[in-house]
């Protein structure tokens, strides 16, 4: 029985292992056909080998982490670690809110996201803009 398990243990760890390599050249090859399809065009940059692809990968990994960034494992589904403590302030304060207080907050909420969210960016007002008049428009002159 335990040479069973042993067995299974040792294939899928083969498993894995072919896996990882199988997508370990694929990314590595995809960053080579993207460099030596673009950099050399826009920027008049170098081709680049295979293993200067895995390189720059490794490089840009060691840079920004190896932890996936936001919403990655370390993280959890909310992004930042400092999000769940405001997620348990905010509920904290909600739950002790009267119905009358929640409602209160909601149209204060759709008030400021819709004095500062609007369709034109952050800040912007759903209000068109005033038009100013700084004189004539200018003309353009023959020489």
């Amino acid at each position: 029985m335990k040479r069973f398990w042993i067995k299974r243990g040792l294939g899928r760890g083969l498993g894995f292992l072919a896996f990882g390599l199988l997508f370990i050249t694929l990314a590595g090859f995809a960053v080579m056909s993207l460099w030596n399809w673009l950099v050399p065009v826009l920027f008049a940059g170098p081709l680049i080998t295979f293993w200067q692809a895995l390189g720059l990968l490794l490089l840009s990994r060691i840079l920004v982490g190896f932890r996936g960034g936001w919403g990655g494992r370390g993280w959890g589904h909310y992004g930042h670690p400092r999000h769940a403590y405001w997620q348990q302030r905010m509920s904290a304060r909600w739950q002790q809110m009267t119905p009358e207080e929640r409602q209160q907050f909601k149209q204060q909420m759709k008030e400021q996201w819709r004095n500062h969210c609007g369709p034109r960016g952050f800040g912007r007002s759903w209000a068109p803009e005033p038009e100013t008049n700084n004189g004539p428009e200018p003309t353009t002159t023959r020489i």
